[in-house]
């Protein structure tokens, strides 16, 4: 990747979580990264292509700490309550303005369009992730298991900007902790 290009996405990345992504324009996005017009379109044909780019940067690191957490060699119910963990920890963090997939769903909604393919390819990929976890554990329901376990997630990455982010959290990992313990009793 050349400077410029990480420069550019660099600041897209902060400028549209911080701001939306309709709300924020090519002028600012080239003025804050102190590059030219054409040397943005050189690297992004269009602003949608930046915006991909940068859903697209989002994916590779919530794949890459998937990854992670599945090379660590933990059962199936830890990696979860990791995976849990690891959304629990990202809504309390200073700045959190909630997912930043959701966030680009609600203002890309026409399901053709680039950037709402790329919200849903990384939420089958989360959902696919999460239902092999589900079936690793053994206690069957597994695709069941997963579609809660991400409803969970969705509602707290929408609640953490809106309420107590602790709390939110707390409510999350007692979530998952409930459909792990539930599950066991099955």
């Amino acid at each position: 990747m050349s400077a410029a290009r990480d420069r550019l996405l660099t600041t897209a990345t902060e400028l549209f979580y911080a701001h939306g992504l309709h709300s924020v324009g090519i002028d600012r996005i080239v003025a804050t990264a102190g590059v030219t017009r054409a040397t943005l379109y050189r690297h992004f044909p269009s602003k949608d292509d930046l915006i991909v780019a940068y859903l697209s940067q989002a994916d590779d690191a919530l794949r890459a700490r998937a990854a992670a957490v599945r090379a660590e060699g933990a059962s199936p119910d830890e990696a979860i309550r990791t995976i849990a963990r690891a959304i629990a920890d990202d809504i309390e963090r200073k700045g959190f303005r909630g997912c930043a997939f959701l966030n680009a769903a609600a203002e890309f909604p026409d399901a053709s369009h680039p950037v709402h393919r790329a919200v849903l390819a990384h939420r089958t990929w989360f959902l696919d992730t999460m239902t092999a976890l589900f079936a690793e554990t053994g206690k069957g329901d597994e695709e069941a298991a997963a579609r809660h376990f991400v409803m969970l997630r969705d509602g707290a990455m929408s609640a953490g900007c809106l309420a107590d982010p602790e709390a939110v959290s707390e409510t999350l990992l007692l979530g998952v902790k409930g459909l792990l313990t539930y599950r066991s009793r099955r």
